[in-house]
């Protein structure tokens, strides 16, 4: 005789989908160590899964250890770094959780709810700032040193090299946009013309400055480059594919310029 399965609802595909829990300790008991460390470790990987700009935070956690690793950072800057990154990740959780007992809270618009949610972000916009900061104050000496022993090989780039990679970048940009048909020489297509000028500006930046102020002005003209990037995707004109192509194809024409002719 066979049995016709009941109807399957959204609750029983949800409860399929969603990862499987332990189950909480009994009434009146408390949990026991390992319970806890269970527990502990569930909602990290809960706030993996479900969050964004933590996954962010740990990929970035990892960069920042190869490069320590790498550059062979002295034993109080790997503290310091350690402090920092794990700064960020408790803030960017409690963050999480403070948003989440706000949502079961309260079911309609609070604005005492949401000030709790601004404050709770500032807090990790904070820890992000003092994480930036303290890895600025670890890396620009050790990467300012290599760099400058890489760069220091090549002459002094004059205004000529500087012209002639915009051009070329210009060139190819326009080339591109011909060949792929997208877009107009200004505005819009593969690649993003202003990302790649951008870019190749911080590149003949990198190369213009002197020793003693490389790191610096490489520094600042990265991150400029970076902000022209971003007004393009948000301003909707590119795609983040579009910025990113034309970032590479000006960091790598200048760079290429640089390299055959200073």
């Amino acid at each position: 005789m066979s049995v016709t399965p009941l109807p399957r609802g959204p609750e029983d595909e949800q409860r399929e989908r969603s990862p499987r829990r332990s189950r909480p300790p009994a009434p009146g008991r408390a949990p026991s160590l390992l319970e806890s460390f269970n527990y502990a470790f569930e909602g990290i990987i809960h706030v993996l899964r479900t969050q964004r700009n933590l996954r962010i935070h740990f990929l970035a956690a990892v960069l920042v250890f190869a490069g320590a690793i790498a550059v062979g950072v002295s034993r109080l800057q790997l503290i310091a770094l350690v402090l920092a990154i794990a700064f960020v990740l408790v803030a960017e959780m409690l963050n999480t959780a403070i948003e989440g007992v706000i949502d079961v809270s309260t079911t309609s618009f609070d604005p005492n709810a949401k000030l709790a949610k601004d404050i709770a972000a500032g807090a990790v916009l904070i820890a992000a700032a003092n994480a930036v900061a303290v890895g600025y104050l670890v890396f620009a000496g050790k990467v300012a040193d290599r760099s400058a022993d890489l760069l220091d090989r090549l002459r002094q780039a004059p205004a000529e090299l500087t012209l002639a990679a915009l051009i070329l970048t210009v060139i190819v940009v326009i080339a591109t946009k011909a060949y792929t048909g997208r877009g107009t020489p200004l505005r819009g297509g593969l690649p993003s013309g202003h990302s790649a000028l951008a870019f190749a500006g911080w590149i003949a930046a990198t190369y213009a400055a002197g020793a003693a102020h490389r790191f610096l002005i490489s520094t600042i003209a990265l991150i400029m480059a970076l902000l022209v990037a971003q007004t393009r995707v948000e301003s909707g004109v590119h795609s983040t594919l579009e910025v990113t192509y034309g970032a590479l194809l000006g960091a790598f024409a200048t760079l290429v310029v640089f390299q055959v002719f200073a």
